[in-house]
């Protein structure tokens, strides 16, 4: 096979999980420009794997159990190299709230107050925690999957995520805004 082939069959594979994938580089990273850099350098490494992912038969939580070990991996090694200060960042523009731009002022305002109340308590919750509850609530993983993507125990998961969620009720303002 040519690498013209390979490249396509590449793509082929890859495209219908690349969104989510993207996703989950963000949500691991907090930061855009880190996501794209975790996604870019997790396709690279897959490319020679081509004949591996031909083969699987559940690849998007092969994919992200792959883009999740890349990420443990970086930062073990950038903890190693030196301490780092991570300051806010966003997934677009200047902060989470420039996702939620609607032409409506006033839903747009509680919308972004809305998100804003809801990222300062997901960054209140451990990084277990935060990362279970972003793969299983936000983004839809199963609990099996997650447990491949993260390699711990189904037990541990399932306590995890209702540990996160019940810290995320106390958290919460009580008033209705979040079901």
């Amino acid at each position: 096979m040519s690498s013209h082939d390979d490249a396509a069959l590449f793509e082929q594979l890859l495209r219908p999980h690349l969104p989510r994938l993207f996703r989950l580089a963000c949500r691991l990273t907090s930061s855009k420009v880190d996501a794209d850099d975790l996604f870019q350098d997790v396709l690279t490494r897959l490319y020679p794997r081509l004949s591996e992912l031909q083969n699987l038969e559940h690849a998007a939580s092969w994919l992200a159990r792959v883009m999740y070990n890349h990420f443990i991996d970086d930062q073990r090694r950038s903890a190693r190299r030196r301490l780092r200060v991570v300051e806010e960042s966003s997934l677009a523009g200047g902060s989470i709230e420039a996702l939620g731009s609607t032409g409506d002022n006033l839903h747009g305002a509680v919308w972004r107050e809305q998100i804003q109340t809801l990222d300062r308590a997901l960054n209140m919750l451990s990084e277990e925690h935060r990362l279970v509850i972003m793969l299983h609530d936000a983004e839809g993983y199963k609990l099996k999957e997650i447990q491949e993507i993260t390699g711990d125990p189904l037990g541990t998961i399932k306590s995890r995520l209702h540990r996160a969620r019940a810290r995320l009720r106390e958290i919460l303002p009580d008033d209705g805004t979040f079901l």
